[in-house]
């Protein structure tokens, strides 16, 4: 009975080394992996936050078409268009809402 707990110790301990020797492997894959993951998620970040305000895409793109050549005329449209783009978010708040529609 001896011999046998001490073959099952021995296989345990074969076994606790080779569980060791493939965290490490994962630990190595992981570590390779962990840069472009963090950019990727970065990236899908990003674009739910465009997808969430479609009107700074709008504004941003006739920013860049729209522009004149001088600082002072790029910040004025920069802020027209903030500005435009504050009131346009802030329209379905002033709207009714279905209740009061209903209550009418």
């Amino acid at each position: 009975m001896n011999e046998k707990l001490f073959e099952l110790k021995q296989r345990r301990v074969e076994l606790l080394a080779r569980i060791a020797s493939q965290r490490e492997q994962v630990a190595e894959a992981g570590a390779e992996w962990e840069a472009p993951l963090a950019l990727a998620d970065k990236g899908i970040s990003g674009v739910h936050y465009l997808r969430r305000h479609p009107l700074l895409v709008v504004g941003a793109m006739a920013f860049i078409l729209i522009r004149r050549g001088r600082a002072a005329g790029l910040m004025w449209g920069a802020w027209r268009l903030w500005k435009g783009y504050r009131y346009l978010s802030s329209i379905p708040e002033k709207m009714p809402s279905r209740a009061e529609l209903d209550s009418l």
